[in-house]
This record gives C-alpha cells, sequence and structure tokens, in this order.
C-alpha cells in the first residue's frame, strides 16, 4: 500500500467534527419543531366549531366534481335526475369524512403547523448535511455500522414525509409521531450507538454495500410510515367504532381522533405504501444473497440476519394476502402488519446488539 492509498484511508476528523456538530444541530432543531406541532394540535384542540363544521362536509370532493344533473328521456319527456355521490368505494367501510387536521381551522394552530413543517425542513437539511460530511470524512458511504444506519435512517423518514407534503397528500397528521420517533432515533444514536468515523471491516467493501444498505433504509423509513398510518387506523377505528355503537368517547380522544383522516383513509394509505415498498424489500434481500455470495462464497447461510431478513419478507407478504382475503381485512391485517413492522425493528436493534453473527457491524 502506498502513501497515497494510506493517507486516503484515514478518516478526515474536521470533517467528522462538521458531522456531529450538524447532527446536534438537527437535533435542537427538531426538538423545536416537535414543540410547534404539540402548539398546532393545542391550538387546534379549542376549535370545535371548525371540527364540528369538517364533520358535517362530505369526505370527498366528488359532490362539487359531478355534473348537477343528467338528461334521461321518457316518453319524448326529459326528466332530470341528480345523481348519486358515492363517498367511499371500499366495500364495507363507513361513510366517515376526514377530519380537518391538527390545527382543525385554528389560525394559530394552523400558523404553528406551518411553523413546524418549516423547522422540519431546516432539521432534515442539517441532518442530511451532518450524513454527508460523514461519508466524506471517510469517502465511502455513510451506513457501516448502527450510528451511520439510524442517522441516515431518520434522514430518509423525514425526506419520505417531505415528499409526500410536497405532493399535496393527506400526510400532515405524521408531523408529530415522526418528529418524536427522529428525536428518539438521533437520541440513541449519538449516545448509546455512537461511532467514531472509521473505516469498513474488509467485508463491507463493495459497492453492493451502496445497492443492498440504501434499499434497506429506504424499505425501513417506508415501512415506519406505513407502521404509524397502521397504530393511528387502529385507534380511529376503535373511535368510530364505539360512535356507532352510541358510546361517549373522552373528551381528549374525541378532540385528537376528530382531527385525523377517518380509519378507511388510513386503512387505505398504510396498505398502499407497504404494498408499494415489498417489492423493494424483495429486491433488498436478493441484493443481499448476492453480495454474500461475492464475500462469503454462499448466497444464503442462515445467519440471523439472514432468517430474520426473509421472516420479515414473510411476515408483509402475509399482511399483504390478509388484504386481499375477505375474512382477514381491517384490524386482523393490521394486526399483521404491526408485527411485521415488529420483525423488521428486531431485524435492525435486536439481532444487531443482541445476537452474534457475519452481520455483526453495530459497532456499540
Amino acid at each position: 500500500m502506498n502513501l497515497a492509498t494510506t493517507l486516503a484511508a484515514e478518516p478526515n476528523e474536521n470533517l467528522a467534527h462538521i458531522s456531529n456538530v450538524l447532527i446536534y444541530s438537527a437535533m435542537a432543531v427538531y426538538l423545536l419543531a416537535f414543540f410547534a406541532h404539540m402548539a398546532e394540535w393545542l391550538f387546534g384542540s379549542r376549535s370545535k366549531v371548525a371540527r364540528t363544521a369538517a364533520a358535517l362536509t362530505p369526505g370527498t370532493t366528488a359532490a362539487a366534481e359531478a355534473p348537477a344533473v343528467t338528461a334521461k328521456a321518457k316518453g319524448g319527456t326529459a326528466t332530470l335526475e341528480r345523481p348519486q355521490v358515492v363517498t367511499r368505494s371500499v366495500a364495507g367501510s363507513r361513510d366517515v369524512p376526514d377530519g380537518p387536521g391538527a390545527a382543525a381551522g385554528d389560525e394559530k394552530g394552523d400558523l404553528y403547523g406551518r411553523i413546524a413543517v418549516s423547522l422540519t425542513v431546516l432539521a432534515f437539511l442539517l441532518e442530511f448535511g451532518g450524513v454527508l460530511t460523514r461519508a466524506l470524512s471517510v469517502q465511502r458511504a455513510p451506513w457501516g455500522n448502527m450510528y451511520e444506519f439510524s442517522i441516515t435512517f431518520s434522514t430518509v423518514a423525514v425526506a419520505v414525509y417531505l415528499v409526500l407534503m410536497a405532493l399535496k397528500k393527506n400526510i400532515a397528521w405524521l408531523g408529530l409521531p415522526l418528529v418524536t420517533t427522529v428525536l428518539l432515533d438521533l437520541g440513541l444514536a449519538v449516545t448509546v450507538l455512537y461511532t467514531a468515523s472509521d473505516q469498513l471491516v474488509p467485508a463491507l467493501h463493495s459497492y453492493w454495500l451502496w445497492i443492498h444498505v440504501s434499499t434497506a433504509i429506504f424499505c425501513g423509513a417506508v415501512f415506519y410510515v406505513g407502521f404509524v398510518a397502521t397504530l393511528l387506523y387502529l385507534f380511529r377505528d376503535s373511535y368510530e367504532s364505539k360512535l356507532l355503537r352510541g358510546g361517549q368517547p373522552g373528551k381528549f380522544a374525541t378532540s385528537v381522533m376528530e382531527r385525523l383522516p377517518s380509519a378507511a383513509s388510513l386503512d387505505k394509505f398504510s396498505y398502499r405504501v407497504n404494498a408499494a415498498v415489498f417489492p423493494l424489500w424483495t429486491f433488498t434481500i436478493i441484493a443481499g444473497a448476492i453480495w454474500a455470495g461475492d464475500a462469503w462464497g454462499r448466497y444464503w447461510g442462515w445467519d440471523p440476519k439472514e432468517v430474520w431478513s426473509f421472516i420479515t419478507w414473510v411476515a408483509f407478504a402475509c399482511y399483504l394476502h390478509a388484504r386481499a382475503t375477505a375474512g382477514w381485512k381491517g384490524r386482523k391485517a393490521a394486526y399483521l402488519a404491526l408485527i411485521a413492522f415488529g420483525c423488521w425493528l428486531f431485524n435492525y436493534y435486536g439481532v444487531n446488539i443482541f445476537v452474534t453473527g457475519k452481520h455483526s457491524y453495530a459497532g456499540v
């Protein structure tokens, strides 16, 4: 190894320090975004009139988009008939409108909501800068250990949220749980999982690191979005069921649940994101097998990481199959989705930290 190669292999401590500063700065801004989201929900809770008015509005814009009348000929006489408007296309779903959002029409709540999104964008840029400078400090992909995986994972999760917001999707309800989770993730990363910037172990020196791990991170971020939607679906579904039975939910539950999308909307959203990313998760496992063949001379060796990746694949496959089976739609399928994401979490944290195998690159 010549001197140039040796110098290139040494981590750039200045860039590594800048990365740490950017990550801590992002945490501070995420904390401000958390308080702004809380203020949005708190001010929105006072806007009872706005929520009541929204509850009387049809759940879709079909009424506004449908033609006012149609003409039908009967014995030479034109009869005008008003078309039937269907607000929900899912069989068996309740005809319940989506909530008005966290601000619920309150001006201060809406202001804090926009501030929260702006702060989230700023924090995302800082965190992305931290991930980028971490990569530049060692001239490699920034996911060689659990610390780097964690900061990259939360960055991608926020990016997914911001892209959906930019596409005008009804995803604002994700802001508060997302920022809370990101703060927990980064807090764990900088305290328990932190690993100094360094070069990779020999087995990770491959272009498959960019392909396999990057897709795994993206899949995890999208699975997380689906997990939050599924969890909120279960709460909202219980709330709607209680109302149909004539029950009276508590004031806090009513204030929160009335502002969320309907159970049908949350259920549909979680299914769509999980179904959309499932083929990419399949590719992630295949790419990992190809990499294992290059690195260790075998495509499958029952390593704990390989086994739990496959278990996660089976769990999500069962969920998607359940959604296509009449008797397993709704809450039963949602429970499978939660179990599947739990498998993904254990595959990430549990296997890396508590189980020894060829994928033990946690750095903790």
